[in-house]
């Protein structure tokens, strides 16, 4: 069952959705939705059916999946996609986008074979030595890097339907975690022409922040604003890539406590730059060890009170919760996550799940709802519904599910508090 498929739609407005990757979430409105599939056999299913709906040359682009809430947590295997795709390029996203499976045409394509190194990534092998078609985070993103790229028409039309979907639900506001040099300009050209009301602050990837900073002169206006850098620190839970102060209850032999993604004096660096620039830095952090070294290198760069932000924090140790609001970090955090998320923290942290989304803890310590403790959903790696949120942060477990079944239910916070934590800013451009 999709662990969000009951819950309704938003009833509120002027609301801001404070992390999404809007192009990514264009494209995901044409992919194959593998979030309802229970199991392999289901996925292997609706990818063979949409096999026969397309042509031989046509790539199958799925995401969703979700293979630790089934209850054989085993991914199809390359020869089972290829069987059941007819040899055709396939790319399977799991639902966080840290871990796909791909077919051996798509690996060929992307020039991936069991001699394949990707720092900070990881291509799976069978005991065999030989590709199982599963990639992991760097891996799954070279492997997506050789899908065919839309064109700039499609380009356009995707970033509109993306805005238009968002404002569908509600939202005045959006933060950008992963844009594009260009899609300032197309968000501007949009707002300006009154074809979305959306209102956009943009992060950037570090590589790509000189350049957005230059460009933003030509359309950082009343709907557009540049916000900032971002920074992928580690992993995700469902991979098993979150970096933690303490191993994985099920964590891979030689990644027991997960990957960090950058090493102490490269975050230094980022922050740095991001501070010559005066701008914040935006970091991806789910495990508490990635939250820990960004807030280390936060204190140690001087970047106190300059708006700097830690994204998703899944996992906050009890000893950083206060540094949040002495060092002026913006915990950015996305509740949504833990329903989605509930099988692989049982596995993965039984002995911690106190210190999941430590949310009541936040706001006792001083962060205001709304203002530094602000709620997203990182659409498209879950759905953009603000309910999803408010049903976490409020319930601490997916409807229907009975209390004993919710995870770290004293962190509970108000329904009042939750949608503080979606209000749109005072922000006039």
């Amino acid at each position: 069952m999709n662990p969000t498929e009951t819950i309704q739609g938003s009833s509120r407005g002027n609301l801001r959705e404070g992390h999404a990757h809007l192009f990514q979430l264009g494209r995901s409105l044409s992919m194959l939705d593998l979030s309802g599939c229970s199991s392999q056999e289901e996925m292997i299913d609706l990818l063979s059916s949409r096999a026969k709906l397309v042509s031989p040359d046509d790539w199958i682009l799925a995401h969703g999946a979700r293979p630790d809430g089934w209850s054989v947590a085993c991914w199809p295997g390359i020869a089972e996609l290829d069987r059941a795709c007819d040899n055709r390029a396939v790319v399977a996203w799991c639902f966080d986008y840290h871990r796909l499976v791909a077919s051996s045409r798509a690996l060929k394509i992307a020039g991936i074979d069991s001699d394949t190194r990707i720092e900070s990534g990881r291509v799976v092998l069978d005991d065999s030595g030989n590709p199982t078609g599963e990639l992991l985070e760097h891996a799954a993103l070279a492997m997506w890097n050789a899908v065919p790229e839309p064109v700039e028409t499609q380009r356009i039309e995707l970033v509109r339907s993306a805005c238009l979907h968002l404002e569908s639900m509600g939202f005045v506001e959006m933060h950008e975690l992963k844009s594009q040099t260009w899609l300032g300009g197309v968000l501007s050209d949009l707002f300006s022409a009154g074809e979305i009301s959306l209102r956009s602050t943009l992060f950037p990837l570090m590589k790509d922040l000189r350049e957005s900073i230059s460009l933003s002169t030509q359309w950082n206006n009343s709907g557009v604003k540049l916000g900032g850098g971002k920074i992928f620190v580690d992993g995700t839970f469902n991979s098993r890539t979150a970096w933690m102060l303490e191993p994985f209850a099920d964590g891979h032999k030689d990644y027991p406590c997960g990957t960090p993604m950058m090493k102490t004096p490269q975050i230094d660096r980022m922050i740095q730059v991001c501070k010559d620039a005066n701008l914040p830095i935006a970091a991806h952090s789910i495990g508490d060890g990635a939250v820990r070294a960004v807030l280390d290198s936060i204190e140690r760069v001087g970047c106190q009170h300059r708006g700097c932000r830690i994204e998703h924090a899944e996992l906050i140790d009890q000893s950083d919760i206060e540094r949040f609001k002495s060092l002026g970090v913006v915990a950015s955090i996305q509740p949504c996550h833990l329903l989605p998320d509930i099988e692989a923290l049982n596995k993965a942290v039984p002995n911690r799940l106190d210190r999941v989304f430590p949310i009541r803890e936040l706001i006792e310590s001083g962060l205001e709802p709304g203002t530094d403790l602000i709620f997203g959903s990182d659409v498209p790696i879950v759905r953009a519904n603000p309910q999803d949120s408010i049903q976490a942060a409020v319930h601490r477990r997916r409807v229907g599910m009975k209390e004993p079944q919710a995870i770290a239910l004293g962190q509970r916070i108000t329904e009042d508090q939750a949608w503080e934590c979606f209000s749109a800013s005072c922000w006039d451009g």
